[in-house]
């Protein structure tokens, strides 16, 4: 199982076109959940509210700007061995203003997709869509290239 955690809601219809597409794909592989987290204009208070949301037993990935740089080869393999250990897999998308340095300590692993900065629900569509291209490359099929 994958989960997103990730901070409000999507407004625009063609980011959530993108994100439900991208979800029907990856649920023909393995279950996968979105939860939307009530965004804040408080950090602290999106710090309990992921913390809250979190699973002990989840392997976690905070998308974090300076987190490790990855390609998609490289992160289907991450997702493919840490299925061996873990039953679920959590990405953790923060707010605009990042998450504390409370969420940065209690993850697994910190992710970063680029240098840029992105709009939040376009990256999401950003995220399924590698989860998508990891997954059809661990069970090595087209799409890849």
């Amino acid at each position: 199982m994958i989960e997103v955690i990730c901070l409000g809601k999507i407004k625009e219809e063609y980011l959530k076109d993108l994100i439900s597409d991208y979800t029907k794909r990856i649920n023909k592989y393995l279950k996968l959940t979105v939860k939307e987290l009530p965004d804040s204009q408080n950090i602290l208070d999106e710090e309990a509210s992921i913390i809250k949301a979190l699973d002990n037993k989840s392997y976690k990935i905070l998308l974090d700007i300076n987190g490790k740089k990855l390609n998609s080869v490289e992160l289907s393999n991450l997702i493919d061995k840490t299925f061996i250990s873990y039953p679920k897999i959590t990405f953790i998308i923060g707010g605009s203003d990042g998450v504390t340095d409370k969420i940065k300590s209690i993850v697994d692993y910190r992710l970063s997709f680029s240098d840029f900065t992105f709009p939040h629900g376009l990256f999401r569509g950003v995220l399924l869509e590698q989860i998508y291209r990891s997954l059809k490359i661990i069970n090595h099929e087209s799409y890849h290239k």
